[in-house]
């Protein structure tokens, strides 16, 4: 039994079941919609289907992250326990909540000096950030120390790859990252945008890619691209889908038989704090392979 606790938050986009049987604890985004606040607590306070039933149906929502005195009130119930804590939060490149785990982490080290606090940039995002931490779980199951799962994140965690499509512009549209008008003439062209998280950990786009049925050929193209060992790649995969999942499951069976020795594929429901800004039909792909650097953006 470790004497340290893996440690992220909702947006890493596993189920309750994956969180509990790799041991790893959560803690809970927020989001509002049509003004009245809930937890994203994984679909117990509102269902995965009566969520997107909502956005399709045009719901305003709005996201806000974990603040300080949640963090400290989370991490401690652990310190108490005499646990150190290792903590990943989502990319800085997307929202400051980094910066609030940080200053709790800060906080608590004054609290109890003689506990070890790692709080983490993980610059992943989703099922990505799940893949990050789901490899911690493997380590420390293999009785690696918290300092050693340390290092591994700063020496790794730009490995994580992340290419991912949306074939509903709705979501872009109404955020505002993608015009009325190009929103328009993308969806009347049936345009999907393909776009990865960069090296600094923001969302990128990368390329338009005319039908959803070219999309699933890219994705994998971009996996065996960058993926390590090529077609020889033998770690996990994870896809994430925003109420999407045959899409996710063509994509998972194209990466079967492009990548025969893959170590295992999941497949995860993109989260409300991710859905409320990607809307229905976003679909993620998540793996190892080559430090993401500022030649890819």
């Amino acid at each position: 039994m470790s004497n340290y606790v893996i440690s992220t938050c909702t947006s890493a986009d596993l189920s309750k079941e994956k969180f509990a049987q790799r041991d790893i604890k959560y803690c809970c985004f927020h989001y509002e919609m049509d003004g009245v606040p809930y937890p994203d607590d994984i679909w117990e306070t509102m269902s995965l289907d009566e969520f997107y039933g909502r956005i399709s149906k045009g719901a305003d929502v709005k996201t806000s992250q974990i603040n300080v005195d949640e963090f400290c009130n989370y991490f401690e119930q652990f310190l108490k326990e005499g646990k150190d804590i290792i903590h990943l939060s989502l990319s800085s490149g997307i929202s400051g909540v980094s910066n609030s785990s940080a200053v709790a982490a800060n906080m608590m080290r004054e609290k109890y000096p003689d506990r070890k606090i790692y709080a983490f940039d993980s610059l992943a995002a989703s099922s990505g950030m799940g893949l990050l931490v789901d490899k911690l779980a493997d380590l420390r199951d293999e009785g690696k120390s918290i300092e050693e799962l340390a290092d591994f994140v700063e020496n790794h965690k730009k490995e994580v790859q992340h290419w991912f499509f949306c074939s509903d512009l709705t979501a872009f549209i109404k955020g505002g990252r993608v015009t009325k008008t190009a929103g328009f003439i993308g969806t009347v062209m049936n345009i999907c945008p393909l776009l990865h998280v960069d090296y600094e950990g923001k969302l990128i786009p990368m390329e338009k890619v005319r039908t959803k049925k070219k999309c699933f050929k890219r994705v994998v193209e971009k996996m065996e691209q960058y993926c390590k060992d090529g077609l020889n790649y033998s770690d996990k995969v994870f896809i994430s889908n925003s109420y999407c999942e045959d899409d996710a499951k063509e994509v998972a069976r194209q990466i079967r038989e492009k990548f025969p020795n893959v170590k295992d594929i999941e497949i995860h429901n993109i989260g409300s704090t991710i859905g409320c800004h990607t809307g229905i039909g976003t679909t993620a792909v998540f793996f190892w392979g080559s430090e993401r650097n500022p030649s890819e953006t």
